[in-house]
């Protein structure tokens, strides 16, 4: 059971680098963001580091052939998804860095696209559960969610601090970071 719990810790951090790093970039492009907003996103990204392995579990136990289909098609939405977030925070950045810096929010709709982008990739972590019973499958995830919210709570904290240093800044470098994101989660899947 030791041997369980550290293997899901180490698979949640794994898979939250991600998340982390791009909690980094919305910090700070949100140097004003409160303690409830991060708990708010931290959570949102953790979910979404639930569900997909969950969902990678289901569709090894159910629709295998369909899986290795799609999983061709995760880098490109990695990639396609973070591109236009972080060309969105970018441009906005550039088209006016002054109101751009000050409290610019995140928008819901952006942190599902983000938390998708960034958990997408866990799908896959689904089939390192083959021989887990649901109830085991249940447990990694919510220690992979747990680790994620933690990981991504601590990102946002240090994105807003130094969103709050760079302050002109800080939109046009949280959008490149978010690019940069999306490029190597592209060239890491290609790569296999």
């Amino acid at each position: 059971m030791m041997m369980f719990v550290l293997n899901s810790l180490m698979l949640g951090v794994g898979l939250a680098m991600d998340a982390f790093s791009v909690s980094l970039a919305n910090g700070l492009a949100d140097p004003g963001m409160s303690g409830r907003r991060q708990c708010l996103i931290a959570g949102i990204f953790a979910l979404f580091q639930f569900a997909m392995p969950l969902a990678g579990w289901t569709l090894l136990n159910t629709l295998l052939h369909f899986f290795h289909e799609l999983k061709q098609f995760i880098p490109w939405i990695a990639l396609f998804l973070l591109l236009f977030i972080g060309g969105r925070m970018l441009l906005e950045g550039l088209k006016d860095q002054e109101e751009a810096a000050v409290g610019e929010r995140i928008t819901f709709p952006m942190l599902l696209l983000q938390g998708i982008a960034t958990s997408i990739d866990a799908l896959s972590a689904g089939l390192a559960f083959t021989g887990y019973t649901p109830g085991l499958t249940l447990a990694a995830c919510a220690i992979i969610a747990a680790v994620t919210w933690i990981l991504c709570v601590g990102g946002l904290r240090i994105g807003k601090y130094f969103g709050t240093k760079i302050s002109g800044k800080a939109q046009i470098l949280g959008g490149i970071v978010l690019i940069f994101i999306g490029v190597e989660i592209f060239v890491r899947g290609l790569l296999g």
